[in-house]
């Protein structure tokens, strides 16, 4: 049984993983650890909404508490990687692509990185978000704008780069 849910549930959540995650192969070890706590915790799900919901929540939590244990050595980003990373992008100027979008994402702070993802991706409200990650929903609501504000920034510098 537990071999069929990771078969059937994995591809998904490593996807949710790599959304705040940056490094594959860390996201592929919070992913492993997210399904031992989805085992061991399985008799927690009450079969209110749906069993992939509930293993999405218990992913996202792992990832938050990942990244609050990694803090230190997420907290030094390169930003220099952004020039590099759009040399992949220079034969395709109009194209907007899910990688590429992915790519913006990784940019971002991690706190910031959280945010914007709890908010726009999960569809958290600032209250959820603030209670999750033990700040004030101000400073939730002023993450997303900062996350918004850089993901702006990003797309210009590439239009500025590279012409329209």
């Amino acid at each position: 049984m537990q071999h069929k849910v990771y078969i059937q549930y994995s591809p998904k959540m490593l996807g949710v993983c790599r959304q705040y995650i940056k490094d594959i192969q860390q996201a592929e070890d919070v992913l492993l650890c997210g399904f031992l706590k989805v085992f061991t915790k399985i008799s927690s799900f009450n079969n209110t909404g749906s069993f992939e919901g509930w293993i999405r929540r218990v992913m996202i939590n792992e990832c938050i508490s990942f990244l609050r244990i990694k803090k230190n050595a997420f907290l030094i980003e390169d930003n220099n990687s952004f020039i590099e990373e759009i040399e992949e992008y220079k034969d395709d100027k109009q194209k907007i692509n899910t990688n590429y979008l992915q790519k913006l994402i990784d940019n971002l702070k991690p706190d910031l990185r959280i945010v914007f993802n709890l908010f726009v991706i999960e569809e958290y409200k600032h209250s959820e978000i603030a209670n999750m990650l033990s700040i004030t929903e101000n400073a939730s609501k002023l993450r997303y704008r900062k996350a918004k504000q850089q993901l702006q920034k990003q797309i210009n510098l590439k239009q500025l780069y590279y012409g329209k």
